[in-house]
């Protein structure tokens, strides 16, 4: 996993729902400024908020949107899976 893989991420959900990338940041992240900025190389990103955002966009993918097969997707949570 890295930046580009959560940017892209963030973009394919974002278009597949129609929503700017601002407004997947705030649902993932809960800050509409960090995926943008990851994508400008602007903001940081530490490991763990990495790892959570990955997870957000695990339980949360749309059953009808393939996931990109170059990146790794980690099992969704118990109570999301059910």
């Amino acid at each position: 996993m890295n930046k580009q893989h959560l940017v892209q991420l963030g973009e394919l959900y974002g278009r597949h729902l129609v929503l700017e990338l601002s407004t997947v940041s705030t649902y993932a992240a809960n800050d509409g400024k960090w995926l943008p900025g990851l994508k400008g190389a602007t903001t940081s990103c530490t490991l763990r908020k990495a790892e959570l955002v990955m997870q957000w966009f695990s339980d949360h993918w749309p059953a009808d949107l393939d996931w990109p097969h170059d990146i790794p997707r980690p099992p969704k949570t118990k109570e999301k899976a059910a």
